[in-house]
């Protein structure tokens, strides 16, 4: 199968199969005469593994841990538990991260106007750092 053909079989683009290969994630692609990249069953099931760990938001580091602990039939599942242990609460602080930011964008967002005043508090917000305490409640938020 030719790179083409892996990259639609397993949901990864041909560029990225490149990419995974130049870092060392994947082994190099064995070749046809004519130096065409050739991938079999084997090949397909790794990108389609990292494709589905990528999906679930792994580095490329935690891949390629993975990748070994699946290659390695006398692994302890303990060792997988743990790095996926680990990505859930990488996962957790972002997504706590992502609801402070919403949280502070609805607030200033509610103090904004939206009219033809040039006053805006999201803008000061981005430009001073001000707290949302000194924009929005202070002489700005004024009618």
């Amino acid at each position: 199968m030719n790179i083409g053909e892996a990259a639609t079989a397993s949901g990864v683009t041909a560029k990225m199969i490149r990419h995974y290969e130049a870092i060392g994630l994947i082994p190099e692609a064995g070749r046809t005469g004519s130096g065409y990249r050739t991938y079999g069953p084997k090949d397909l099931a790794t990108l389609a593994f990292i494709r589905r760990s990528r999906d679930l938001g792994f580095s490329i580091a935690q891949i390629r841990d993975l990748l070994a602990l699946w290659q390695d039939r006398s692994r302890a599942s303990a060792d997988v538990k743990r790095i996926a242990g680990e990505h859930i609460e990488e996962l957790s602080a972002k997504m706590r991260q992502l609801q402070e930011m919403v949280m502070t964008l609805q607030h200033l967002s509610s103090h904004c106007h939206g009219d033809d005043r040039p006053d805006c508090p999201i803008l000061e917000r981005l430009a001073t750092g001000a707290s949302e305490e000194d924009c929005c409640d202070g002489p700005h938020a004024s009618a």
